[in-house]
Parts: structure tokens; sequence; C-alpha cells
């Protein structure tokens, strides 16, 4: 999932920039920037919200196995025989526990950010062909959009390899099938 994800992070970096190359007249299409930045930004919000939930999810799947190994209830969802000492697994549930924390905390703010400014820029972009606001207006916080896709797009594809990586390791440990969660 992370992969389709990263390749899906990437489209949206280069669907922005074309949006941005046409719009400044760098590239020339048979249709205008307005036509493409409605699919894009269509695009940028189903992306992002596809990362968000990733990241919510392999929260959530740590934050499960965190509160079975916590409370001891449940266990049969780990194990199928349960082991007398839960220690080993609590100490690396614990760090994965952080690890999911983490990367919710270092990519979610910007992907919020990243909406907020795209959805402004989209408003802004329909004010300034009714002549609502001017052109710089509209140049301003798209550019901050950009910026802020930027950022995002380079956390988020770290983030998305480290939870990959995360999956595959809590995986092992508990032995639980690649095709789940």
């Amino acid at each position: 999932m992370a992969y389709l994800l990263k390749t899906l992070l990437t489209l949206m970096v280069v669907a922005v920039a074309l949006t941005a190359m046409t719009a400044m007249g760098l590239v020339d299409l048979s249709f205008g920037h307005i036509e493409l930045a409605i699919p894009t930004f269509l695009y940028v919000m189903f992306i992002q919200a596809f990362v968000m939930f990733y990241f919510i999810g392999v929260a959530r799947f740590v934050e499960n196995i965190f509160t079975i190994l916590s409370t001891q209830k449940n266990l049969d969802e780990l194990f199928d025989v349960a082991p007398n000492d839960l220690e080993p697994y609590m100490k690396k549930v614990k760090r994965f526990h952080y690890q999911t924390s983490t990367s919710k905390r270092q990519t979610i703010p910007w992907t919020i950010l990243m909406l907020v400014l795209g959805s402004f820029g989209f408003l802004l972009g329909g004010a300034h062909d009714t002549g609502v606001v001017s052109k710089t207006v509209h140049t301003g916080v798209i550019y901050s959009f950009m910026i802020t896709m930027l950022i995002g797009y380079v956390r988020q594809w770290y983030y998305l390899s480290k939870s990959h990586q995360l999956l595959r390791e809590i995986k092992a440990l508990f032995s639980i099938p690649d095709g789940s969660m």
C-alpha cells in the first residue's frame, strides 16, 4: 500500500506542476490551466485523504495491539498460545507505538495545511477569474500551497517508508498474514 501511495503522491506533484506551468505559459495545452486545476485539485484531495487515513489506520492497528498486550485480554487474537512473559513483545510494541505516533504527528498537519491552502487557492482562482481578487493574492496562496505540498510530499514519502517497514516488522512479530492491515 505504501508503494501505491508513493506513486500516487508523485503523480500529484506532477499534476500540480503541470497546472502551474500551464498557468505561467511554460506549457501550451489545448485547454487552459483552469480546466486542468479542477481535476488536479480533486485528485489532491483524494490522495491526501488516502495518505492521512493510511497513517491513522497504521497507528490504530498498533494501538489495538498495544492495548491487547497491556490489558492481557484477547491475547488469542495475537497468539495461538500466549507466552507467559509478554515483556519482550511489549517492549517492541511500545517502540512501534511511538513510531506510529511520530509518523502521524509529522505528516497529518502538513496534509491538513495542504488541503486548506489548496482549497483557498482554488477558490481564490475562481475569485480572480470573476475579478473579485487580484492575481497576486491567488498566486501567493498557490505558491504557499506548492511549498507546503513539497514539504508534505517529502515527509509523507519518508514516513510511508518507515510505516511500511514497521508494519512488516509487527506482522512478522505476531505472524499476522501479509494481506491483512
